[in-house]
């Protein structure tokens, strides 16, 4: 443990940025799991609403750096795919 005050607010600090990025990638990851979900289902409208929410969603986590840049670009290609291919 740290004896340093400075270093016992950066483990505080620290720790609610680990919280708040678990909370924002186990969102993330229910909002594409949904698109997957409705596409198998055949609700072609439902999952077209629900890619648009993901790719808001992946667009956000990179930005802020949760994931790469080309991991968002990645998911958003395949849930889009999965999308088209229900017509």
């Amino acid at each position: 443990m740290p004896n340093i005050k400075s270093a016992k607010k950066r483990v505080v600090l620290a720790e609610k940025a680990r919280q708040r990025n678990v909370a924002a990638r186990s969102a993330m990851r229910t909002y594409v799991k949904k698109v997957i979900k409705l596409a198998a289902s055949g609700d072609k409208e439902a999952a077209k609403a629900a890619f648009i929410k993901a790719e808001s969603v992946l667009d956000h986590s990179a930005c802020k750096g949760l994931i790469h840049k080309n991991k968002a670009a990645r998911t958003k290609s395949k849930l889009s795919a999965l999308v088209k291919a229900m017509a």
